[in-house]
């Protein structure tokens, strides 16, 4: 499914992006995930995002501006209505910013790692039934974890694998 919408991305956005990563626990084989999938796309600056928006809306994406003020690195769009269709959520960033090397390191680490994959799965459902429908507290509870990942996959993986 994430290659197929990276095909569809392609095709109106192609060239503008620098690019484009799936991210998320459905990147990760082997652990549960929500039916939402995370892509990641990478631009030179957040200006060409704004050229993207058009574009991306004629696909079906929302751009939803609101999520500037937590995260005003990360222009972010949403697709799909679940249950009925499936979900997407894009995250447009910077090439080589640390948005996109973190994110990366993350999924990378987690892939390598089935352990580390495991216990962020098992903290997730325990966050989720803790935090229900309350997003930024079930992501500020995690972020303890993450960063920890994101440290260890700093310390063990090879610079050449982080800039795909």
């Amino acid at each position: 499914m994430y290659e197929a919408e990276k095909h569809r991305i392609l095709e109106v956005v192609g060239d503008k992006i620098t690019g484009i990563e799936h991210l998320g626990s459905t990147a990760v084989p082997g652990i549960g995930a929500k039916p939402t999938i995370d892509i990641m796309v990478a631009v030179n600056s957040l200006s060409d995002a704004e050229e993207c928006i058009a574009p991306l809306q004629r696909i079906g994406y929302e751009y939803q501006p609101e999520h500037e003020k937590s995260w005003p690195e990360r222009r972010f769009f949403r697709r799909g209505n679940p249950p009925i269709e499936q979900h997407y959520r894009l995250h447009m960033v910077e090439q080589m910013s640390d948005f996109w090397k973190r994110h990366l390191l993350f999924r990378n680490h987690l892939r390598l790692h089935p352990k580390a994959a495991q216990d962020y799965y098992e903290l997730k459902k325990r966050l989720a039934h803790k935090y229900g429908s309350d997003r930024e507290g079930y992501t500020a509870a995690k972020t303890s974890f993450v960063e920890s990942v994101v440290e260890r996959a700093r310390a063990e993986e090879p610079a050449h694998k982080i800039h795909r």
